[in-house]
């Protein structure tokens, strides 16, 4: 009996009694949180996220004309897309350097689809076949017509890479600058128009400017494959630099000191920069200029494009030299 007793005592003894009150202090840990929020209210959720990325994504999309969805910019060195069976034709016409060409399994044939088949063969191109989908994939959903090609990032040559092509000329150096021009099909035809009237190269800015893209070169007309282009991480330096070896520097500007017929640096070495359509030359640009002139024009018309701008002064230097 006394053995019981002790082992009764020993498993009363390990019981938990009554325990004292907080006196309230924990109350509100006993209020809970609420009903449980949905998954696209929780900052961290994947559904949440998701419902972000497409607010933004919309809120973008509206705010441009039109309510086009933003252009994805292409990396540096990343290999460009050419989609649509006119424009493959044109590029190949035009002596593009393509890389390849994908054509959509059980493709729809016609003139321009032989075209293209007969150019890949007789320039040894390869062709690859992909599905639609594919396509769809590599050209970011652009109207491809089950064709797309590739042409390889543009190597882009050093401003002062310019001079030794007019070193070899015989020809005072001539080159033209491009100011805060971001469409590139103004850059090819620049390109186009320096091939023309025998200039040495263009340059451009290496940020906010267009770059020798798939259209540029397209509209160059081949042009690109004999003129070069040089970028410059800062556009003022690069004039300076042309300055401290001897070149003028002219800029094209609508509020110019004299018109173009007056120019009397044509016949020197020259760098002849052009604005972008309406803004015309930054201020340091101008500031940096040797000399600005202008385009005479009917009182209408406001400014010209880049393109055609360039293509005007190019032969009136030509004219003077």
């Amino acid at each position: 009996m006394a053995g019981n007793s002790q082992r009764r005592g020993a498993v009363s003894k390990g019981k938990k009694g009554p325990t004292g009150g907080s006196g309230g202090k924990n109350r509100r840990s006993l209020e809970g949180k609420g009903p449980t929020p949905k998954a696209s209210e929780r900052p961290y959720h994947p559904a949440a996220k998701a419902a972000k990325k497409a607010a933004h994504r919309a809120a973008t999309t509206n705010s441009r004309p039109g309510g086009r969805p933003p252009v994805r910019r292409k990396a540096s060195g990343e290999t460009e897309w050419i989609a649509g069976r006119n424009s493959i034709v044109e590029a190949l016409r035009a002596e593009l350097p393509v890389t390849g060409i994908y054509v959509a399994s059980r493709i729809e044939t016609d003139d321009r689809v032989k075209e293209i088949l007969a150019a890949a063969g007789n320039r040894g191109i390869p062709l690859l076949e992909a599905s639609r989908q594919d396509l769809d994939r590599f050209t970011e959903n652009a109207v491809h017509q089950g064709v797309a090609a590739t042409v390889p990032p543009y190597a882009y040559k050093h401003p002062m890479d310019l001079l030794d092509t007019a070193a070899g000329s015989g020809r005072p150096a001539l080159v033209v600058a491009l100011d805060g021009v971001t469409d590139p099909r103004n850059l090819g035809a620049v390109v186009r128009s320096v091939a023309a009237f025998g200039g040495n190269g263009v340059v451009v800015p290496e940020r906010r400017a267009a770059g020798m893209t798939a259209s540029a070169w397209k509209t160059s007309a081949g042009a690109a494959a004999r003129v070069p282009v040089a970028r410059a991480t800062n556009l003022v330096r690069a004039i300076e630099e042309y300055q401290r070896v001897g070149l003028f520097v002219v800029g094209l500007d609508a509020d110019g000191d004299v018109d173009l017929p007056d120019l009397r640096l044509a016949d020197g070495p020259l760098v002849v920069v052009v604005g972008a359509e309406g803004a015309g030359l930054s201020r340091l640009v101008r500031q940096t200029c040797d000399q600005v002139v202008s385009i005479p024009m009917a009182a209408a018309v406001e400014s010209l494009n880049a393109g055609v701008a360039a293509g005007i002064a190019l032969y009136e230097v030509a004219r003077h030299r």
